[in-house]
């Protein structure tokens, strides 16, 4: 397919990288001419603006930061609602506000005839370059029953959760057992530094009974090395908590657990480590560099 890509971060990259070994025709477009030039290393044909990457585009992808982010790329006075085609669809991979989703999709099938998939994703650039993607997304059924051949592509664990919006609220959903858990993991992993455990030897010791995870085996090791490059940057994280605590708002959800994560990476990122992986909540705990 000839696929249309707004955003080449991190996860763009991933993305990207994968669409192009998989054999579809990809262009892109980022506002950062540095990633744009990195892009067509790998086979990505940049643009110069969000309404070429629409142009002709079967799908257009979107994978950018904050929603005011999409609402521009889309929507903007060059942005891929200009040319979009009315049998095209969008699929959002960003994660974003849930009734601004609603909107937007709205309004981009009213004016353009487009759908809408919301398909936040989890696993990060890894896995995205991978193929290997937890996709959740919302959105009518004939537009989720065509983008999933591609999709399917991108992801081992692929779920239509309900209508535009669905994948958005999953995401929240996710990012409260996520995020929650960076502050867990960062607080026993001190604890058994501090107490004199032989740390190489806990994923052994902790990872077949109830306290092992995904998060535990990926992150783990990294805080035990103090690698904290940015595989996801902390400040992206507090955008989500704090995302999190308004559709708790909007819901009539409490999540004190999410509330008090929020505030420890606020902490870190007024202490200037927005820049780092968010696994570096674990500075606090330990009193490195903070």
């Amino acid at each position: 397919m000839r696929i249309g890509f707004l955003g080449l971060g991190l996860m763009g990259e991933g993305f990207t990288r994968r669409l192009v070994e998989r054999g579809h025709a990809v262009a892109a477009f980022d506002p950062a001419q540095e990633c744009r030039d990195a892009a067509a290393g790998w086979g990505v044909e940049p643009v110069a603006s969000p309404a070429e990457v629409a142009r002709g585009a079967d799908l257009v992808m979107t994978c950018v930061t904050t929603t005011d982010d999409l609402e521009a790329a889309v929507f903007g006075p060059d942005g891929a609602a200009t040319t979009i085609a009315p049998g095209a669809i969008l699929v959002d991979f960003s994660t974003t506000v849930v009734a601004r989703t609603q909107a937007m999709a709205a309004r981009l099938r009213e004016e353009r005839g487009t759908g809408w998939v919301d398909a936040p994703v989890s696993g990060g650039p890894p896995a995205a370059r991978a193929g290997t993607l937890a996709i959740m997304m919302g959105g009518a059924e004939a537009d989720v029953a065509r983008v999933l051949p591609v999709l399917a592509e991108l992801s081992a664990s692929l779920v239509h959760l309900g209508p535009v919006g669905a994948g958005q609220v999953t995401k929240m959903v996710n990012q409260v057992c996520v995020l929650s858990n960076f502050v867990v993991l960062a607080e026993a992993l001190n604890m058994a530094e501090r107490g004199g455990v032989e740390t190489g030897k806990l994923l052994d010791a902790l990872s077949s009974g109830y306290a092992g995870s995904n998060l535990m085996t990926a992150m783990w090791p990294r805080m035990m090395a103090r690698d904290y490059a940015p595989a996801g940057y902390l400040r992206q994280v507090l955008k989500d908590l704090d995302m999190v605590h308004d559709l708790a708002h909007d819901l009539r959800a409490a999540i004190p657990m999410s509330t008090q994560a929020a505030e420890l990476f606020r902490l870190m990122a007024a202490r200037g480590h927005q820049e780092l992986d968010g696994i570096a909540i674990l500075k606090l705990f330990t009193g490195e560099d903070v």
